[in-house]
């Protein structure tokens, strides 16, 4: 399975409570964090959610 990088960007403060545990579940702790993970449905579906916080690449 092809696997994604993804590196959260732009803050969690003021942000809606579902973002943040999104962010929590991707295993994303501050800003510049990178985690690797399968490119996966519930993966991808979790990116969607939160895109605008966090930058993508294939790995």
């Amino acid at each position: 399975m092809a696997k994604i990088k993804v590196t959260q960007v732009k803050s969690k403060i003021k942000r809606p409570l579902d973002q943040k545990r999104t962010l929590d579940a991707l295993g994303l702790r501050k800003i510049g964090h990178t985690v690797e993970h399968d490119a996966s449905p519930t993966i991808l579906g979790m990116v969607k959610k939160v895109q605008h916080l966090v930058s993508v690449e294939e790995a």
